[in-house]
């Protein structure tokens, strides 16, 4: 089985439904809350996948594991190891490499939203087994407005420009969760909700498209985990479609 080292920003962090469908291509996931302390290197793993969280990358005062967190991933950069950075986790790769991100720039995007894949998308590693429109989960008001130039953007969506992208051979960040599923959406609290109405959603039509969306979202999820997972551990045959 191999192994990815996985970042949490915080204590009751998880991969949710990637976890399964990453076992399936033999890759395990040991996570990590980043309060906690972090390894001094990746010696020992075969992937790194830092999840999402409330910071912006930068936020090392009040999040002061995040140094770390961009160390670890100049790292895979560096060792062109696997790395798949979900929400913050994205955004941190994007930073880690000179680009930049913003809060509230753009609009704000929650539950289950529609992504756009690029014509980069048909030929890139991880991306080429996903289809041209799907639906993935967001809950994010901060955004990166600046890619490096080596960055290939590789998905968008209709309020934010870069969903997906990725770093040299195979370090991908995205904006949009393909862990959450439409049944995590329905467990967010009355904070949550809140907080996504005072940013102009309506809860019921979240509620209602993202059912709509169910299965689609979940296909293209598992295709997503599925194929980075057989990257990982040098599977190429039947990764998902």
């Amino acid at each position: 089985m191999s192994q990815a080292l996985v970042i949490g920003h915080d204590a009751h962090a998880s991969l949710r439904r990637l976890a399964p469908w990453f076992a399936e291509y033999g890759l395990d996931g040991s996570i990590v809350f980043g309060a906690n302390g972090l390894p001094q290197s990746l010696d020992g793993y075969d992937a790194l996948i830092v999840l999402g969280g409330a910071p912006l990358p930068d936020d090392d005062e009040h999040y002061p594991w995040l140094p770390a967190t961009r160390r670890l991933i100049g790292e895979a950069l560096a060792r062109h190891m696997p790395m798949l950075g979900i929400c913050l986790g994205g955004q941190l790769l994007a930073y880690t490499a000179g680009g930049r991100v913003e809060r509230r720039k753009f609009q704000p995007e929650h539950g289950m939203t529609g992504i756009e894949a690029t014509q980069a998308a048909a030929t890139d590693p991880l991306f080429r087994v996903m289809p041209h429109d799907y639906t993935m989960a967001e809950n994010h008001i901060d955004h990166i407005t600046a890619l490096p130039d080596s960055a290939i953007v590789l998905a968008r969506s209709k309020r934010t420009p870069v969903q997906a992208f990725r770093i040299g051979p195979c370090a991908w960040g995205l904006q949009f969760h393909p862990e959450i599923a439409q049944a995590d959406i329905e467990r967010w609290d009355a904070r949550q909700k809140a907080d996504i109405e005072t940013d102009g959603f309506d809860w019921d039509q979240v509620v209602a498209y993202g059912r709509h969306a169910d299965r689609d979202n979940t296909a293209a999820a598992r295709r997503l985990a599925c194929r980075f997972a057989a990257i990982c551990t040098h599977r190429d045959e039947g990764t998902g479609r």
